[in-house]
């Protein structure tokens, strides 16, 4: 007996060792490589397996740095607060990480503070706006006079390069997708009625509208448009899209952080059906309902991570890049393995009214200029579909 006690004091001692020097929960990839570079990823609030902008981005920064014998970490806050975000970065750095990736517009406060805090580290802003950085550093009153600041002025331009979206682009694919695939009643849920989230619902209904002409059905078209007031589900959110489903609603756009959980709840009652929003969603929405999610309206935060982490490592194009906040969308007419916005071609629930050929023959005359798409969101766009917009929040 006592000899196994002694056994299970060094078992425990070398396990403790073996957790303070090895991955941990930060999750870190030891390498061999002679880069001087090394890359370290902040998860926002969430985990690597959150099926969204967290596991789209680790999972390219794994896949990127495995490839090119580099070093690779990645570091999960403590909380859901800027202190907990910056905390982690300030540990990356600390360990000698020295190019930062950071998904979503929640890092602004972060890049304000950090960006000249460390001016020999890169960072790598996904999805953030020049907005998202004033409104980090001035506060609310941006917003009574946004065309007086300069996002410049707030964060180090010399070490820092933020991607956005074009989410009418994707929001539109979605929407002509939909009708296309035979939906002729479909909703729109997003968050907040932020500018991100208009764009998507603003580039969907003209893809609804454009489709629906070219079909000859726009008398046969409805859609139920409304803004959640919240990114997460509830009770009331949840009872009201049972309202829609019930209505006749076949499917829902659900565009706004976890607000598509009320959504996926409703649905899964009556067998609808969903799209996600940002990245594929099918794995998690999918868990729902077996083949709930027909398709995704997605942001390429892969291969920005890829083509950022490449300029920086491999071409010595970066110079060409920081300093910018880039409005991302399509670059190739023919190859949609490089656009920075689209559909997943691997689960989108294709048909023989709409194929993965149509699609990209979609992509190409979007590409070209053939098809134009509104990215304005003064006021919802003029189209020919019955739209049943609720102002306000749809609580």
């Amino acid at each position: 007996m006592k000899k196994l006690k002694r056994l299970a004091a060094l078992l425990l001692a070398v396990c403790t060792a073996v957790t303070a020097l090895g991955c941990g929960p930060s999750g870190t990839q030891e390498s061999t490589s002679d880069s001087e570079y090394r890359v370290a990823m902040i998860t926002d609030s969430g985990d690597i397996t959150d099926q969204s902008f967290n596991q789209t981005t680790y999972e390219a920064c794994l896949e990127y740095c495995t490839e090119n014998n580099i070093d690779f970490t990645y570091k999960k806050p403590d909380g859901d607060t800027d202190y907990a975000r910056i905390a982690m970065i300030d540990v990356a750095v600390a360990e000698g990480y020295n190019i930062i990736v950071m998904p979503g517009y929640i890092f602004a406060p972060a890049l304000v503070e950090v960006t000249y805090k460390y001016p020999d580290v890169k960072f790598i802003a996904l999805d953030m706006t020049a907005g998202d950085i004033i409104a980090a550093a001035v506060g609310s009153k941006y917003y009574d006079d946004p065309d007086s600041y300069e996002a410049s002025d707030y964060y180090n331009t010399e070490n820092t390069y933020c991607a956005v979206y074009q989410e009418e682009i994707p929001g539109y694919m979605a929407g002509y997708a939909a009708v296309k695939l035979g939906y002729r009643n479909l909703g729109f849920l997003g968050g907040q009625a932020v500018p991100a989230v208009m764009r998507f619902g603003f580039g969907y209904v003209q893809g609804i509208n454009d489709a629906a002409k070219e079909l000859g059905i726009v008398d046969e078209i409805q859609v139920e448009y409304a803004y959640g007031g919240q990114f997460y589900g509830s009770t009331e959110i949840t009872a009201a899209m049972d309202t829609w489903f019930s209505q006749g609603t076949e499917i829902v756009f659900a565009c706004g952080g976890g607000i598509f959980t009320s959504a996926a709840e409703a649905a899964a009652k009556v067998g609808g059906k969903m799209i996600g929003v940002d990245s594929d969603q099918s794995p998690i929405i999918d868990a729902y309902g077996e083949g709930m999610t027909v398709t995704s309206a997605m942001k390429g935060l892969g291969a920005t991570v890829k083509a950022m982490l490449n300029s920086i490592i491999v071409d010595g194009t970066w110079e060409e890049h920081v300093g910018k906040i880039e409005n991302l969308g399509l670059v190739s007419g023919t190859d949609t393995s490089v656009n920075y916005v689209g559909l997943p071609e691997d689960t989108t629930q294709w048909n023989e009214n709409f194929t993965v050929e149509d699609y990209h023959q979609l992509v190409q005359k979007i590409y070209d200029g053939e098809i134009q798409i509104d990215n304005s969101i003064d006021k919802m766009p003029e189209v020919s579909v019955k739209v049943n917009e609720r102002q306000g929040s749809i609580m």
